[in-house]
């Protein structure tokens, strides 16, 4: 085989390794999620929430400082998953004590329908709150009347993390939730998205003497 020859012969088989390479690559599975187990197992807990809650919806803030929220760490052996998150119910969270960042603008905030919040053990602990379609209703009545429903056509999953401590804490920092805004002037129309941030203690209702606690 003359040199040109073997040159390109050479040539090509290291395309072709590269490109074998390239596809084994992009065709590598995501790595799997490690156990989670949540404790202590079918003992009820409560979310209150610390400091306060803010919904911002283009240039509009709405703030809360009373929420609330209850559910049930899921009876053994399902309060273990060796290969992914634990996903308990929750009642959906009551908001009340709010005010906007609109002068004369008063909002009310409405929840409904199948909440649920799931933990991932990990580096650091991930916590997804899981929001039915159309769950959240913000309304506004005074100087603007707006309506901000979240999650307005298919469920949400807001992302957040997880604390283990005495009590252990959810935290949700510029989380992004899509929304719908209706309304006149002064309302945030084109608005598709909202930043969420809160952080709420979660403490063991059944025996306040322990923690709800997530590990591996």
């Amino acid at each position: 085989m003359s040199r040109t020859r073997t040159a390109l012969a050479l040539g090509t088989a290291a395309a072709g390794a590269m490109a074998l390479a390239s596809v084994t690559a992009s065709a590598a599975p995501a790595p799997v999620a490690g156990s989670t187990t949540v404790t202590p197992a079918g003992h009820d807990f409560k979310a209150v929430l610390s400091g306060k809650a803010t919904l911002k919806a283009g240039s509009v803030t709405v703030t809360c400082t009373v929420s609330v929220s209850t559910g049930t760490v899921p009876a053994a052996p399902g309060n273990s998953n060796p290969a992914g998150p634990v996903s308990s119910p929750i009642s959906p969270p009551t908001y009340s004590s709010c005010t906007s960042s609109m002068p004369g603008v008063t909002p009310t905030v409405t929840t409904s329908g199948a909440w649920a919040v799931s933990m991932q053990d990990g580096a650091p602990i991930t916590a997804t709150m899981s929001v039915p379609m159309g769950g959240l209703v913000v309304k506004t009545t005074g100087l603007a009347s707006c309506t901000v429903t979240a999650a307005p056509t298919a469920p949400a999953s807001v992302a957040g993390t997880w604390a283990n401590g005495s009590p252990s804490s959810l935290t949700f920092t510029n989380a992004s939730v899509p929304v719908k805004v209706t309304g006149g002037f002064g309302c945030p129309t084109s608005a598709t998205a909202s930043v969420f941030n809160a952080v709420y203690k979660v403490s063991d209702v059944t025996d306040p003497a322990q923690n709800i606690t997530v590990g591996p």
